[in-house]
Order: C-alpha cells, then structure tokens, then sequence
C-alpha cells in the first residue's frame, strides 16, 4: 500500500474550533492528505476566511460545542449533507490562567463544561453512527498540563487529564466496533497569541524555552500532522494513546 496508507481520500472529518490556531492547522493537514473537512466555531467570519485559505473541500457550522442540547441536531445535519463522520477532532476548548486560589468554582465550572462535559457529549453523538457503521477515528486535542504540573492552569489542567480518563474508559467500549479513540498533547505552539503572551513575561518565556528539547517551538501543522496519522489506516492499530507533539518537553529537563 505504500504512502496510500496514510491517506484521507474519501473520508470526512469533523474539527471543532477549526477556524483558528492549533484546529485550523488540523484541518488544513486533513485537506491536503484528501480528507473533507467540517469546521465548527462561535464566530462565522472567522469560519468563513477559514474555508477561503481550506478551498473547496472544506465547509463550515456556526456552533457552540457547549450547547449540549444542540449537539444531536448538529450531527446529523452534517451526516445528511456532508456524509458520515469518519473522524472526530475535538480540538475546541478554553483556557483560565490563574493561580489556585485565585480560581472561583464558576472559572472551574466552566472550564470543566467546555473541555469536558461537551467534549463527552459530541463524542457519544459522533460515535452513535461510527459504532453503526464499525468504523471511526476519534482524536482528542490534550495539553502538556495533562501530564505534567504547569502553574497558574489548575482548571485547564484538570481538564486535559481528565481528557485521558476519557480516552481510555472509550478504548474500552469502542474498540470492538473499529472505532479508535487517541489523543495528541501538543506542546507550545507558535501562534500570535501565545508569542505575545510570552513576550510580555520574560520568566515565564525562560521556563518554557529551558523545557523544549529541541530549539524552536512547535507549528500548528505538526499537530495536524499527527492528527492525520492517527487517524489514517497507517494507525489502524494504534488505540488508547496519549501522544506529546512537543519537540521533548514531557521528558526534558
């Protein structure tokens, strides 16, 4: 099979928070390896300059992945009218920077909610059609603060933990159907936002440039990269992992 393997021809994907960042990169890496690609976002403009740089095979949803109730109706509009959901990214989440005690139960709540409880939620939609159908490829956009302490991120970080919990209670019921459940942690990626975040907080900038192994930091189309592998046929048996896209920051010291 070659190369062929890990091609996305025929297969349709789903990216939520596809419009910017880490999930725009995602769905660009699923067009170029073949795939058509469903984006959704809060913002409609932003999804639309979105699919002017994806082209033609890629479409868009105005939602809020916290409108639970929502959920069922988006899915199968878009199984309707794009075709069946091959892949699930669950890219879209929010971040709270803040120490411990600084952090109110509603900031925690909330956290929670969007990066969980919705996450949960789209999954079991998606997966309702991909167990029908024996097949399916579901990927989970964790963090680094999922495997290691990070300060100032207590409700972040609880949330992309808790995102490996879900991965493997997931790997357990699904896996008979075909149906395989990653993750990806990516590490820090260059995007405006976080290049002006650190270049505001020299500390913090150190910290962070002492913990990469490597000497750049990441792209957004290595996180695409990893989620068009895992969800190709080249890892048709790779189920149940968490993988770090951090050029070696997990293991670096």
């Amino acid at each position: 099979m070659g190369l062929n393997v890990f091609s996305l021809e025929g297969k349709l994907a789903l990216v939520t928070g596809g419009g910017t960042g880490i999930g725009l990169g995602i769905a660009k890496a699923m067009v170029e390896a073949g795939a058509k690609v469903v984006i959704t976002g809060r913002r409609e403009e932003v999804l639309k300059e979105a699919i002017d740089e994806l082209g033609e095979n890629a479409t868009y949803r105005v939602n809020d992945i916290t409108d639970k109730a929502g959920i069922p109706s988006l899915v199968e509009d878009i199984e309707k009218k794009e075709g069946a959901i091959d892949i699930l990214v669950n890219n879209a989440g929010i971040h709270h920077k803040a120490m411990a005690q600084e952090t109110t139960d509603e900031d925690f709540e909330r956290i929670l909610q969007t990066n969980v409880m919705s996450v949960f939620a789209l999954t079991r939609e998606c997966a309702k059609y991909m167990l029908e159908r024996k097949s399916g490829s579901i990927v989970m956009i964790g963090s680094m603060a999922g495997l290691f302490g990070i300060d100032k991120v207590v409700a972040y970080g609880t949330s992309k933990t808790a995102l490996t919990g879900l991965v493997n209670a997931l790997v357990t019921e699904y896996s008979t159907s075909n149906v395989r459940v990653n993750a990806i942690a990516p590490g820090w990626i260059e995007s405006n936002m976080f290049l002006n975040a650190i270049n505001q907080d020299s500390h913090r900038k150190q910290q962070i440039t002492n913990r990469i192994a490597m000497d750049c930091f990441g792209q957004t189309s290595d996180i695409g990269n990893a989620a068009v592998f895992l969800s190709s046929e080249g890892a048709r048996y790779i189920t149940g992992v968490v993988l770090p896209v951090d050029g070696g920051a997990t293991v670096n010291f």
